[in-house]
């Protein structure tokens, strides 16, 4: 009765109702400090493997540069081209090494970088590289290391891999054996011989009258390319019936080598036994002479 004479009910009621409100601003203020407790967590454990991550990073960083370093470091002892009576001396040489040992020459085709046979990797070791590199390639070694090289060869054979008592490097494999068509096909000249060995026993050739490119757009442009298309085409067709003449010929062609200029080259490749790229031009007989004679070069990696 007092209490409410004196107002203090309501005093009693309102300091209930500040004491609730605080108990509530205060488990707010829990939660928020927790919640920021948490997200400082969080920072830091990023934080922590940001750090990590770094370290990591410049770790594989160094390991790099010193694989840079360390491939860079590791060349081919020499380099060189040979071809004719060069090429068969060279290839004289190999095959005269001989090993008393059943296992004592290594001797492998690797057709590209990502397909060496482990007998390579395992002997070469750190100079795998290099015979990656000069890849495809005739690979020998010997169990002395006195002979280690790599040798590109104009006809790749199947892959192989042996360890033997002498190298194996066909003949086939680098020079011109039995009787062999060899053509030189461009958008407008064709050349054609048939050599039985290193010399040319016959020879067909011509050129075809091609336009150039036209500098002009519209439709004069698109005419202009139609008919040199049409051109070309006619051109391929006379060179097409070349190599087909070659099935009527007396002897037999043991082999049809065709080269030439890449965008023109793949509408001959099934009259061909080999075919390959060729940037030799001038007249027919010139042309075929450079291309076979490009052709048939090995270039020898010293490892």
């Amino acid at each position: 009765m007092i209490d409410r004479l004196l107002g203090r009910a309501e005093l009693k009621e309102r300091i209930a109702e500040l004491e609730e409100e605080k108990r509530h601003l205060e488990r707010r203020a829990e939660a928020e400090e927790e919640r920021r407790s948490d997200a400082v967590a969080d920072r830091q454990r990023a934080e922590e493997r940001v750090n990590e991550l770094e370290h990591r990073i410049e770790s594989l960083e160094e390991r790099l540069d010193r694989a840079e370093g360390e491939e860079e470091s590791v060349e081919f002892r020499r380099v060189s081209d040979a071809r004719g009576p060069r090429l068969v001396d060279a290839l004289g040489r190999f095959r005269a090494v001989e090993s008393d040992d059943a296992e004592g020459l290594l001797t492998a085709f690797v057709p590209d970088e990502d397909a060496v046979p482990s007998s390579v990797a395992e002997w070469f070791g750190d100079r795998t590289r290099l015979v990656r590199r000069a890849a495809p390639a005739v690979v020998i070694a010997d169990d002395t290391g006195a002979v280690s090289a790599a040798l590109t060869p104009p006809i790749e054979p199947a892959p192989f891999d042996r360890w033997s008592d002498e190298f194996r490097l066909d003949e086939s494999w680098f020079r011109p054996t039995g009787r062999v068509a060899f053509a030189l096909v461009r958008s407008d000249t064709f050349a054609l011989g048939v050599y039985e060995g290193d010399e040319r026993v016959d020879f067909e050739g011509f050129t075809s009258d091609v336009k150039e490119a036209h500098s002009k757009g519209g439709f004069s442009q698109g005419r202009f390319e139609r008919r040199r298309e049409g051109q070309i085409d006619d051109h391929l067709k006379k060179a097409t019936a070349a190599l087909t003449d070659l099935d009527d010929s007396d002897a037999p062609i043991d082999r049809t080598i065709v080269v030439g200029e890449r965008s023109v080259l793949g509408e001959l490749r099934e009259h061909a036994d080999v075919t390959d790229v060729s940037d030799a031009t001038g007249k027919p007989r010139d042309a075929l002479a450079d291309a076979f004679r490009d052709f048939w070069t090995t270039r020898i990696h010293a490892i």
